[in-house]
């Protein structure tokens, strides 16, 4: 029966209470309210912080408003409806409800009333049963929270052109023949008619339809308000909330343990005969732990005929005994888990062998051979079921194990099925306890128990059983020899036969299920189905879960007997157990569970016999259901029969109870020969008193029966301490007689007290386990002691601060417990159970309240006074005259000792009083003690915090004023715990650090207690309380960064609150702006006007009134403010970042809960929550430099759909300096602003969140307000504003399906293998997250699983968004969410846009403001956009042209520009929508520019489309084409516009346009050949070379393709010649020493650069509008163009080059003062010079190859050879392949490669075929040259000379012997020199000289030894490479080595004369090469490791070899060479 209150509060927690007759849970809202604003924590990392030793004045807490009498006196009567609107805590907001807790079974496990009356049993027992529970009436709204999970169906799909294949546009074949030099001003020129040729587009309706500016803004506000989607943040995916604080997880409610559940069924047992009734008896073993873990299961399956076999020994057969399926429980898989079938049969004669050999030699089969012998042992059967049905005997048993079948079975599951896999066992493993060891890591990586397929096992082979090796410790030696072998071992005697089991996973409980008490378990069947039992487990570690239901099972295993020395004939032994009552036979209790096919319950059970032994071993599980009374009477009795002998028996026994507590374990029990004596029961077997006449005893008393007795109970304890405490407790309730037994002692009733002190101080030494099982029943207990004053003899026990440090010391026991679980919050999952579901305080009887439902004046009063000791903090609630049960030795009042004592016992009714106690306890607590208070103070928190709530609802405190709901006494003990815990964190924050994460979690818990309290007690009060933890964190020495961080924490778990917005008085926020602004600035002279400005302007301030009146987001908005304002010098720059992240995410959280709040629904309280929000936008704004936005700039292109690939430390300046010129801006005003920042992507995920909350406050705001404050906002601020509007628009661009789809892809090609590891790792149990979670103390959190059901409610779509193997569904999903974001945050931009627009007529600044808005504009058609977003973006940039277009293209040229350039890039969209919005545009600015800047207009559009077709790859021709042609129709059909010259000169643009765009068509074709294709733009440049801005342009585009194509070299000099073309202009505008002189200035960089002299004053007019007016040429344009080319440089590692860029730039600077970018300068210059250092030698420069066109088909090509310049390792056969595959689409089979380098005989080549040949050349220079080319970049720099060589013989054959080898060398000279804006370059001359053979020689041994010495010499020799060299040199086995070649040449002397000299080089050259090998083998000899000595040994006998063999040939000279040319003076004196 219900029983319901009704009452108007809101208590913070989830409440619940216990006693002995129910147990109360109150949930509260405030953990898990639907309208829970939760503050998502996400971790930034910053790079500055700040230690300040004072702080701001402004940072302290105001002093808050009294909150209740604002409520009761200041609210209107609109506030009061907004008010009521959020619900402000509804009278029936709480319903109390008192129910049964639910139960698994049809009926609860407790006993009949009558079985359990007796002493404290009673109250453990029925403790556990009802539970109350608190429902919130406002929890219906939590079904507006799930809107996400189907948000997708309900939003308009987006279309963005990123996402849209194109039609792929016909290429043609490259034709050649019409590539020329001598083209005009274009390469290609086209007559293609736009208006023949072409349709238009559809125009767009209603283009010149507004003449008033106010019906344009209202039809453009319509337009954009419709379909808008009205949760902004439902659109943005939520962060991942894990670590936020403000979340308390519900604990799960107290059930019974389970583990992995599976049901085993029994089909078919079956042997080779079938002769008689088997018996299955089924368990599940751990051979790990070498434990049994699971009770018997006992089926069988004979037939009905074999049943009757038995029906003498059957009296009946209860249905529950039919079982053949059982549910097996594993909590810690292992994959050595065993089930172990035992197979038993009736008792016969003879051993087991005798009995299982008809088994082992018969078959059914052969029925016809066996048919006599079949039937005799039927008929066997038959008498021995007869005589001996009731005993069995042991006969066969099977093994299968279990965890190898569960582990098939999944891995055969298919992986993908996520729902089994991760919701079943991640909910088992929130219950476990955290393992730390090996073991429980183990199991966790074996298999998923609940995701497994069905299995059906078939074991085939039985083993016989063996007589002498039953016991469980033999089969363990089976099982591991079983699985050490794989086999079963020879010595097993095996059987042949059939076992069929199937096993299934268990989701959900199974109809007609019977319970471990056979209890039938719901579901119940509705038929009479074959019931399925629950076999309880043993599991094989402990397992910590408070018990929740009675269970009270005891379990006997009799283990060994020893007849040995007993000379009798006891043989045939069985044991007959029976449960006695009493000593009389009648006594016997029917608590026996029986097996399969006969009673439920037995009065005896008899052992299986092993024939003629006397010493058996016993396997029995005898399963007994313990009364819950058990007296000393209860005892097991044991009677032991010899079979044979009918009425000779043998007894024992052992009493259940020992000094009262249950006895369990090990026992060795003596057997008495004879009657047992009378009152045998009270004693043990061992212990007996003598009798008369003495007791005979077999072997002399000794213990000859070995048994173990195990118990599976929720009463009995079986731990000392908690037997001794309950019993002592039990004794203080007045439920014992004096004196006193606790097992060996008695206690009088004077030692009462101190025997229950000593017992609650040895609580925590119990044993973790028990004291887990029964930590619900001594807390209790305990808190009664503490909360209830106790009367022992009359007097009051002082137990209250004992049993307080008690439970103390508890407390801290549990947690630091590595065993047990904890949330998030480290939070004991086991005490939050408690808290939650259990814990309850006593109901006050009805007679103590009055008539009106309050206290009696009693209620002021405590029991006792504090104590004299007590801390210096408790002393403030001492001097309230106090009084506690705790401190009973301060003195009373002046009152008689009755009074006093009735006085105690009234007030220990009083919850009020209680709650004081548990205060003051807090308080007053010492040392250590109070350490762990403080500590754990979340748990005493929300115990006082329980029991206050108790305490206004049993009170009925509904209809009391809060102010009176608690009295003053007890508000200033709520103050002093509050300040006590505060002072408690400073001090740990000062003088502790190493306890931050400590002072972090008592900081949370404080929080929460406040949190709490708000919705119990006065909230001004506690608002008091939080202005009071605020200021007194302030006044600590704490750092700034970690003060803001605590107070943070703290602010976002109040502001979590679920009536935050009632709290914070938003429905009072000042009313609104005036509809009509004021007239003008100017006119704002009268004070009125000055005042509403200051009024307005002071909405967006956080001032004092609005802290004061807005409290809580006062607060919140100062910390945020604070932690923006940070400042970074000397700081530590991690810190900065995380306070940062942790206010930024506050503020969003509170604000996602606001707009998925279904109460904020209506527009008018969405304007007001807004406004409470308006000081953040002032915040944002005026926090913009201190915050890292990031924003990505230099897109390639509107269909941009991500973020680079590249790491943004490796952006070159090219992306930030030229990317609007290439993109048609050659002003690029973007790149000067906000843009510039480059792109951090740390820092993303948080600037989002804060840009989100500034633009929903903008969204929601009233328009009439927002317009007002942009108004009156100063022009800096104004500047700041649309600069974030600017960053707003990027951080929310529409990434784009198409690369989402594409790393799908990529990551659904993963193996199936590895997929299967991962879900294994990350879905099954724990995995590797749990395994990070123990190390760092934690676990898989308790109650995690209900906040992640929460969270999927809020995540639906974003739960996977981190995954890679995503569905279809699943990216379309994302992709229409994420793409309604970019529209709704770009929609929500253009609206306040126009907002500003239409004050700018207000405003003074009217060109900064619209310049302003127009760069925003700009910057959204730069970023992806949608189609739905384009057109109303559009639509505004039309209103603006309309209304400032003389302003516009008068004062912001360079935007105009980017304008032009932004929309005809949308012309050629391949979307129809944009292409006709994008249309309209561009013919609106045409007419609005025609009066004045027509011109301009005209020079920027054809810059723009010439940069267009130069640098798109996806650019679409055919769409410009039809876009070009709509405009044209716009012209012919405007009539206003006929009669001027605006269609005409209309006309001559696009004709102009269309030229332009042909040559893109022929650039297209060579898209796949880089080398012709930058041949045509070169070409295409050189045709502006009278158009300096297109010449720009096209050389900017040059430079962007070969950026693209990695040749930064190339992309560098385009940049150079770039810079050359400016300096050229410069210096006929300006003379200025500091600026080069033109293009010559360049040359040492490149001769090449010359070629942009060409400029001269008449062919370039300055003065003409438009010309040279980009912003490159001004200084500040050459500098950039200049160290953008130095960055290339550097990146193609041309470092020498970087230094001569800069020998340019530095005069500029120098000039300029510009010391930063000196700096900047030098620093880079350093960076070269340390490449250059560092590289050296290491630098890897082009690959040069000739390239020769040869055939008619070639058409100008033909004959023509050029050097192509390639990356620095590129092989012939690459290039090649390249050219051959372009030039195949060309010419089909009609191209052939030509392989060698030989000249080409035209005559030999066929006509109709096309010919290239490849050669690879080198750099040649001349000796002189060498003299000057010292270094690697010198010999590869400034290149015009190439050489290749040609072998050939005088046969004709290209190879030949040495003496017949000729060698022909060939030089080239380009026409330019490498490196140069293009990679290949003409040849225009040619060079060859032919070489002799031993001039080849000679060049070939001067190249070996050259090769030799730098090998020899190098300063890091390296030993393979000399290896090698040597190898080649002195080898035996070189052909044409060295020796054959001395042998060839040297051998004899040539008999030319001419031919001497080269004879005698090359024997000089010999001679060197000699030396240097000689040189080359004793370097070996140093680098050689010990096992090369032996190669060392027959390199140095080969070297010694060759030497030898040369000595004659290099001793002999040409004695013709060494004549002398003078005559010796001898002979000259002889002659005279």
């Amino acid at each position: 029966m219900k029983q319901k209150k009704r009452f108007s509060l809101l208590p913070l927690s989830y409440f619940s209470l216990s006693s002995p007759s129910t147990a109360l849970s109150i949930h509260l809202s405030i953990s898990f309210s639907p309208f829970r604003y939760t503050v998502y924590n996400i971790v930034q990392y910053r790079k500055h912080t700040v230690y300040l030793s004072t702080l701001p004045q402004s940072y302290d807490a105001v002093e808050p408003l009294d909150l209740e009498e604002f409520l009761m006196s200041q609210l209107q009567g609109g506030d009061a409806a907004l008010m009521r609107e959020l619900g402000d805590f509804p009278d029936d907001d709480l319903e109390v409800e008192h129910v049964e807790k639910e139960c698994r079974t049809v009926r609860h496990s407790v006993p009949d009333e009558g079985w359990v009356a007796w002493s404290h049993v009673q109250y453990r027992i029925k403790s556990t049963i009802p539970v109350t529970t608190v429902a919130r009436k406002s929890e219906l709204f939590a079904i507006t929270w799930n809107s996400r999970a189907s948000l997708h169906k309900t939003l308009q799909k987006q279309t963005f052109e990123s996402d849209l294949q194109p039609e792929k546009q016909e290429t043609r074949s490259p034709s050649l023949a019409v590539l020329s030099d001598d083209s005009g001003r274009t390469l290609t020129s086209s007559d293609f008619d736009l208006r023949s040729g072409l349709t238009p587009d559809p125009r767009l309706d209603g283009l010149l339809r507004f003449s008033n500016h106010d019906d344009l803004d209202r039809f453009n506000l319509e337009a954009r308000q419709g379909n808008r989607h009205a949760d902004l943040f439902a659109l943005y995916p939520p962060t991942d909330e894990d670590d936020a604080v403000e979340i308390r997880p519900i604990p799960d409610c107290p059930k019974e343990h389970m583990g992995d559940r599976i049901i085993i069924r029994c089909q078919a047992i079956r042997f080779e005969i079938d002769v008689e009734p088997l018996f299955a008896t089924l368990a599940l073993y751990d051979l790990r732990e070498k434990k049994k873990i699971s009770e018997n299961f006992y089926c069988d399956l004979n037939s009905d005929q074999f049943k009757g076999f038995l029906k003498p020994h059957t009296p009946q057969t209860d249905h529950s005994t039919l079982s053949r399926a059982a549910i097996f429980s594993i909590t810690y898989p292992s994959p050595d888990i065993y089930l172990v079938i035992k197979i038993e049969k009736v008792l016969q004669q003879g051993e087991i062998s005798d009995c299982a050999e008809p088994y082992m030699v018969m078959k059914e089969s052969d029925s016809a051979k066996n048919k006599e012998k079949l039937e005799k042992l039927r008929s066997q059967s038959e008498t021995f079921c007869q005589r001996l049905g009731r005993y069995r005997m042991p006969f066969a048993w099977a093994t299968v194990n279990i965890m190898n079948v569960i582990s098939t079975a999944t891995l055969d599951r298919d992986t993908t099925d996520s729902d089994s896999l991760n919701g079943h066992s991640l909910d088992k493993r929130g219950q476990l306890p955290r393992r730390n060891s090996e073991r429980f890591a183990t199991m966790e990586d074996q298999c998923n128990m609940s995701a497994f397929k069905p299995a059906t096992i078939t074991i085939s082979t039985f083993c016989k059983q063996e007589g002498d090796r039953l016991s469980d410790e033999d089969l363990f030696k089976f099982l591991a020899d079983i699985k050490k072998f794989s086999s079963l071992q020879r010595r097993i005697k095996t059987i042949s036969g059939m076992i069929k089991l199937d096993v299934t996973p268990v989701h959900d409980n199974p109809m007609a299920c019977l319970s471990a008490e056979l209890i039938p378990v719901k579901p119940v069947a509705e038929k009479n189905l074959r019931p399925i039992k629950e076999v309880l487990e043993f599991p094989s570690s402990e397992v910590y879960v408070p018990h929740s239901t009675y269970r009270n099972l005891f379990y006997v295993y009799p283990q060994r007997l020893n007849f040995v020395n007993r000379l009798t004939s006891a043989r045939n032994i069985t044991i007959k157990i029976q449960f006695m009552s009493g000593e009389d036979p009648s006594c016997v209790l029917p608590v026996i569970f029986g097996k399969s096919n006969g009673p439920e319950f037995v009065q005896e059970v008899y052992t299986p016999v092993t024939y003629h032994n006397k010493s058996p071993d016993f396997y029995e599980e005898v399963k007994i259901a313990l009364p819950a009374r058990l007296t000393e009477r209860h005892h097991l009795l044991f009677t032991f029969y010899h079979i044979s002998c009918q009425q000779k028996q043998n007894q024992t026994w052992l009493p259940i109870l020992s000094c009262d507590r249950l006895q369990t374990g090990q026992y060795c029990l003596p057997i008495a020969l004879d009657r047992l004596p009378v009152n045998y029961s009270l004693h043990s077997p061992e212990k007996i008193p003598p009798q008369v006449p003495p007791v005979r005893w077999m072997e002399s008393h000794k213990g000859v029966f070995n048994l173990e007795i195990q118990a599976v109970s929720s009463v009995h304890t079986q731990d000392n301490h908690l037997e001794r405490f309950f019993t002592l407790c039990h004794a203080l309730k007045g439920g014992a007689t004096f004196p006193l037994r606790v097992r060996e002692e008695k206690i009088p009733e004077n030692k009462l007290e101190h025997e229950l002190k000593l017992s609650i101080i040895s609580l925590p030494s119990s044993r973790l386990e028990p004291l887990v099982l029964y930590l619900h029943l001594v807390f209790d207990q305990l808190f009664t002691l503490i909360m209830q004053p106790m009367v022992i003899a009359g007097q009051i026990a002082n137990l209250a601060q004992i049993a307080f440090e008690s439970v103390v010391s508890i407390v801290n026991s549990l947690h630091n417990s590595q065993e047990l679980a904890r949330d998030q919050q480290g939070r004991n999952g086991l005490l939050a159970t408690y808290l939650y579901w259990v814990f309850r305080l006593a109901d006050p009887p009805r007679d103590l309240l009055n008539t009106d439902g309050v206290l009696p004046p009693t209620e002021g009063r405590y029991s006792t006074m504090g104590r004299a000791s007590a801390s210096t903090v408790g002393a403030m609630l001492l001097q309230s005259r106090l009084r506690s049960s705790s401190n009973p030795d301060i003195p009373a009042p002046h009152s008689a000792e009755d009074t006093e004592v009735k006085n105690i016992l009234s007030a220990k009714v009083l919850i009020h009083m209680q709650s004081r106690e548990l205060a003051l306890q807090m308080v007053v607590s010492t040392g250590v003690c109070r350490e762990n208070v403080y500590k754990y103070a979340w748990f005493f928190f929300e115990l006082l915090v329980k029991s206050m709530a108790q305490h206004v609802s049993q009170l009925e405190k509904q209809d009391v004023p809060r102010r009176s709901r608690f009295s003053d006494r007890f508000k200033d003990d709520i103050a002093t715990i509050v300040s006590v815990v505060t002072a408690e964190i400073g001090t740990i924050l000062v003088k502790q650090q190493k306890e931050m994460e400590q002072a972090e979690k008592v900081n949370i818990s404080l929080a929460f207690f406040l949190y709490d309290l708000l919705s119990l007690m006065d909230r001004g009060f506690v608002f008091t309380l939080v202005k009071n933890y605020c200021n007194q964190m302030s006044a600590k020495s704490i750092s700034m960064p970690t003060m803001i961080s605590i107070r943070l924490e703290f602010l976002r778990i109040l502001c979590s609150h679920e009536h935050y917005l009632n709290l914070s008085l938003y429905f009072s926020s000042p009313a609104s702006a005036p509809a009509s602004p004021c007239p003008s600035i100017s006119s704002q002279s009268s004070s009125s006007c000055s005042f509403q400005e200051q009024r307005i302007l002071g909405l967006f301030d956080l001032s004092q009134e609005f802290k004061q009146q807005h409290y809580l987001t006062g607060l919140l908005l100062t910390e945020l403010s604070a932690a923006l304002d940070m400042e970074s010098e000397g700081s530590v720059d991690t810190h900065r970042g995380k306070v940062q992240m942790k206010a930024i995410n506050a503020t969003y959280s509170l604000l996602c809960a606001h707009d998925l709040d279904q109460r904020c629904a209506q527009p008018e309280v969405r304007a007001k929550v807004a406004t409470l929000y308006l000081p953040l936008v002032g915040i944002i704004i005026d926090s913009i430099n201190y915050l890292d936005f990031t924003v990505s700039e230099a897109r390639g292109g509107k269909n941009k759909t991500g973020g680079s690939d590249e790491d943004p430390d490796n952006v070159t300046p090219i992306n930030q300096s030229i990317a609007m010129a290439i993109a048609g801006n050659p002003f690029n005003t973007l790149a000067r602003n906000a843009l510039s920042i480059t792109l951090s992507l740390s820092s993303l995920p948080t600037s989002r969140n804060l840009l989100l909350c500034f633009l929903w406050v903008m969204k929601n705001a009233e328009r009439s307000l927002i317009q007002r404050w942009t108004v009156d906002m100063p022009s800096a601020q104004l500047n700041r504003l649309l600069e974030l509007l600017t960053i707003c628009v990027s951080c929310f661009e529409y990434r784009g399906k198409l690369s989402s789809e594409k790393v799908s892809t990529q990551a659904l090609q993963k193996s199936q293998q590895a997929k299967m590891q991962l879900e294994d790792s990350l879905l099954r149990g724990i995995g590797a997250r749990g395994e990070m979670m123990r190390r760092v103390g934690g676990s898989d959190r308790a109650g995690q699983r209900e906040n992640l059901r929460w969270r999927k409610d809020l995540t639906q779509w974003r739960q996977t968004n981190d995954r890679q193997d995503k569905t279809k569904a699943e990216l379309d999903q994302e992709a229409l969410i994420s793409g309604n974001l970019a529209t709704e945050s770009n929609l929500i931009v253009l609206d306040l846009l126009e907002t500003i627009v239409q004050a700018v007529p207000l405003a003074d600044t009217k060109d900064s403001v619209v310049g302003g808005v127009l760069r925003v504009l700009l910057h959204c058609l730069t970023c992806n956009q949608s189609t739905t977003f384009l057109s109303h973006c559009f639509s505004t940039l039309r209103a603006l042209i309309v209304k400032f277009g003389d302003l516009l293209f008068e004062e912001e040229a360079e935007q105009c520009a980017d304008l032009c350039q932004k929309v005809l890039q949308y012309c050629s969209s391949h979307e129809d929508g944009n292409r006709s919005q994008a249309c309209a545009t561009l013919y609106l600015i045409m007419r609005c520019s025609f009066s004045s800047n027509f011109s301009r207009v005209k020079m920027q559009v054809t810059m723009s489309l010439a940069s267009l077709v130069g640098k798109s790859d996806d650019f679409h021709e055919e769409y410009l084409r039809r876009s070009l042609r709509t405009i044209l129709a716009y012209a012919d059909e405007d009539t206003e516009m006929q009669n001027t010259p605006l269609p005409s000169q209309v006309d001559e643009l696009l004709r102009n346009l269309n030229s332009i765009l042909s040559d893109t068509v022929k650039m297209r074709e060579f898209q796949e050949d880089p080398e012709m294709l930058m041949d045509l733009m070169y070409r295409i440049a050189k045709g502006y070379q009278t158009s300096p801005d297109l010449r720009l342009t096209w050389l900017q585009n040059m430079a962007e393709k070969h950026k693209n194509r990695k040749c930064f070299t190339e992309s560098a000099m385009c940049l150079v010649h770039a810079a050359a073309l400016v300096a050229e202009y410069l210096s006929m505008l300006e003379d200025h020493k500091y600026l080069p002189v033109g293009s010559v200035t360049f040359q040492n960089i490149s001769p090449n650069v010359l070629e942009e002299s060409a400029v001269s004053d008449d062919v370039l007019s300055p003065d003409e509008d438009g010309v040279c007016s980009g912003r490159y040429f001004t200084t500040g344009g050459l500098v950039v163009l200049l160290e953008q080319a130095a960055e290339l440089f550097s990146q193609g590692g041309l470092y020498e080059a970087v230094n001569e860029v800069y020998k340019i730039v530095m005069p500029i600077l120098e000039a300029h003062r510009d010391f930063r970018e000196l700096g900047s300068a030098h620093h880079k210059l350093q960076r070269a010079f340390d490449n250059i250092i560092q590289k050296g030698h290491k630098r890897m420069f082009g690959t040069y190859f000739r390239v020769g066109f040869y055939g008619a088909k070639f058409g100008d090509l033909d004959e023509r050879e050029f050097v192509y310049k390639e990356p620095g390792i590129t092989h012939l056969p690459e290039i090649s392949h390249r050219l051959e595959n372009f030039y195949s689409q060309c010419f089909g089979d009609a191209l052939e490669m030509i392989k060698d380098s030989k000249d080409i005989d035209r005559s030999k080549l066929d006509a109709n075929k096309a010919y290239i040949q490849i050669t690879y050349v080198e750099p040649f220079f001349d000796d002189y040259e060498m003299k000057n080319r010292l270094t690697n970049f010198e010999k590869n720099f400034n290149l015009r000379r190439f050489m290749y060589t040609t072998p050939f013989t005088k046969a004709g054959r290209p190879r030949g012997e040495l003496s017949e080898q000729y060698k022909r060398k060939t030089i080239l000279t380009t026409l330019h020199a490498f490196p140069y804006v293009k990679t290949r370059i003409n040849v225009i001359q040619k060079e060859e000289f032919d070489l002799t053979p031993i001039e080849v020689a000679i060049e070939d041994m001067q190249k070996k030894t050259r090769e030799l010495a730098v090998a020899t010499h190098r300063e890091q020799p390296d030993a393979k490479m000399l290896q090698m060299l040597l190898q080649g040199s002195v080898g035996a086995t070189v052909n044409q080595g060295p020796l054959e070649v001395a042998q060839v040449f040297l051998n004899e002397i040539p008999a030319d004369p001419k031919l001497f000299r080269h004879h005698n080089k090359l024997r000089l050259c010999f001679k060197e090469f000699i030396m240097r090998c000689g040189e080359a083998v004793e370097k070996n000899k140093h680098l050689i490791t010990m096992d090369q000595k032996e190669y060392q040994h027959e390199l140095k006998k080969n070297y010694n070899r060759l030497r030898e063999n040369l000595r004659p040939m290099l001793e002999r000279k040409i004695p013709e060479l060494y004549k002398p040319i003078i005559k010796p003076r001898l002979e000259n004196r002889q002659k005279k």
